[in-house]
């Protein structure tokens, strides 16, 4: 594991230098916050362990700075602060976890292992879009053509559903499931009906249908031909 330490104490930075060496992992050292920012911006690590107190730039500083660039490496902060506020502070900052001093190095280890066996976080979605089809994530609005489309709840979950399987055949069967919460075929003409509800707001006054009906398997939505 290739891990950044940020850390402006002489002593503790040696001590987990060889500590974590031993270990088997391969540690980068920064001892201020401007040389440590350059790093963590730069540099790809598995792991960050940030001092909270730093010479030139504070270890907050450097947080939101990486966090506002795009950098997601998890972040270990270390603090001589263990108030309450200073450690919400310091996650909300972007830290990960976070580990009052003095420490034990097992427990440091654990939290740095448990910090890489984290999965990479998703990048966040807030729209759909297939052709000149929008759906809104955040306003919950739809539109096509910039021109606004009024669904009703229902029906604005089974554009969703569409527009995420956008190109794949999805079948009544699992629009029952994850549109309606059904385990069961009701035996009802429900999908049928929403989906034509949905096809004429959809479709309707524009010349290239997007959503489709593959006969014999269930529907499809998908960029024009």
């Amino acid at each position: 594991m290739k891990i950044l330490l940020v850390e402006d104490d002489k002593e503790a930075a040696a001590y987990l230098r060889r500590a974590l060496s031993e270990v088997g992992h391969t540690l980068d050292h920064a001892a201020d916050g401007r040389s440590g920012l350059m790093l963590a911006a730069g540099e790809p690590y598995d792991v960050i362990v940030l001092d909270r107190m730093l010479p030139q730039i504070d270890g907050l500083a450097i947080l939101r700075t990486i966090r506002s660039a795009g950098v997601k490496t998890p972040v270990l902060l270390l603090t001589a602060l263990g108030g309450i506020d200073d450690r919400v502070e310091g996650l909300e900052a972007g830290g990960d976890d976070y580990l009052v001093k003095p420490f034990a190095f097992a427990e440091l280890l654990a939290r740095v292992n448990a910090l890489a066996r984290r999965p990479p976080p998703q990048d966040v979605v807030l729209a759909l879009q297939v052709a000149d089809l929008r759906l809104d994530l955040l306003k919950r609005s739809v539109t096509r053509a910039s021109r606004r489309i009024d669904l009703q709840p229902r029906e604005y979950q089974l554009l969703e559903y569409l527009m995420r399987n956008a190109g794949r055949v999805v079948t009544r069967t699992m629009l029952l499931e994850s549109v309606w919460g059904f385990h069961f075929d009701p035996r009802t003409n429900i999908v049928e009906s929403h989906m034509s509800r949905l096809r004429g707001k959809v479709d309707r006054n524009h010349d290239q249908e997007l959503i489709h009906t593959i006969r014999g398997a269930g529907y499809c939505l998908r960029e024009p031909d």
